[in-house]
This record gives C-alpha cells, sequence and structure tokens, in this order.
C-alpha cells in the first residue's frame, strides 16, 4: 500500500512538473502579472519607451528619452499600488493630445495643485479632445481635462 502511496505522490508532481515546462514554453519566460482582484477595468500605460532605447550595463541602466524629467509623490494613495511617496517617477512633457491615450498616467494642473491619474476615457465634445482622469485607488472621476492643463505624462516608474 505504501508503494501505491508514492506512486500516487510522483504521478502528481510528474504532472505538476509538465504543465509548469508547457506553461514556460508557451510564454517564452515572458513574466505575467497576477490579478489579485480586479477594481473596474483599468487599461495599462501606453509603450512610451522602445526596448532599443534602454541599455543595460554591468553597473547602470541608460534610458535614452529627450527632456525627461524626475518626480515624486505626495501621500495621497490615490494612485496606490502603481505610486506611492517612496515611488520615483520618470515623465516627460507631452507633445500632442494625440499622445495621450487611455492607460496612460497623467499629471494635470487643477486650482494650483499638480495632480497625477490614470486617463480613463477620452473624447471629444464641442470644446475639442477631453481626458477624463481617475486615481487608481479612487471612485471618483475628475471630470474633464483638457490638454493644455496636461504637464506631464508618466513614462515610467522605479520603485
Amino acid at each position: 500500500m505504501e508503494w501505491l502511496k508514492i506512486s500516487s505522490y510522483s504521478l502528481i508532481f510528474l504532472a505538476g512538473f509538465l504543465s509548469c515546462l508547457l506553461f514556460i514554453m508557451f510564454y517564452g519566460g515572458t513574466e505575467i502579472p497576477y490579478v489579485f482582484a480586479e477594481k473596474g477595468n483599468t487599461d495599462a500605460p501606453g509603450n512610451w519607451i522602445k526596448e532599443n532605447q534602454i541599455h543595460v550595463y554591468d553597473n547602470a541602466v541608460v534610458i535614452d528619452i529627450n527632456n525627461a524629467d524626475i518626480s515624486r509623490y505626495a501621500p495621497t494613495g490615490s494612485m496606490k499600488p502603481v505610486l506611492d511617496e517612496y515611488s520615483t517617477g520618470i515623465r516627460i512633457v507631452p507633445k500632442s493630445e494625440e499622445e495621450i491615450n487611455v492607460g496612460d498616467i497623467v499629471t494635470f494642473e487643477k486650482d494650483n495643485d499638480l495632480i497625477i491619474h490614470r486617463v480613463i476615457e477620452k473624447g471629444e465634445d464641442s470644446d475639442g479632445v477631453y481626458f477624463i482622469t481617475q486615481g487608481d485607488n479612487s471612485n471618483v472621476s475628475d471630470g474633464k481635462i483638457r490638454f493644455n492643463e496636461i504637464k506631464y505624462v508618466t513614462i515610467g516608474v522605479i520603485w
């Protein structure tokens, strides 16, 4: 009876090993994000940095980005878990409204404050193109934001 128990464990191990092997072969070593819980339909930011702009060396990582700037964030919690006061952002000034898409994280000015939230909708009305933004950790949108209010687009985050 003991050999049957050992054989069962061996089969379970073998099945797990083979499924893991198939998983690696299918995804080719890509890192797959795991979703713990879905809070709405959050789109990912656009691909602002291409792979050929990133150079990895033994002692440094260099990213070729013209006119980039570093940003820090207030501890409001509205963009957790993506951004908090310990995150360092890489941001640029967008050149046109066509560059900004749903999923991008933008900094806009409202009442002399700089607010950083994700674009959840892009549309057009009689006044032109508008963006609706909202914090990832918020249930309330910021209303319509116009391109002239947008100061930066966050194109990378370092934790």
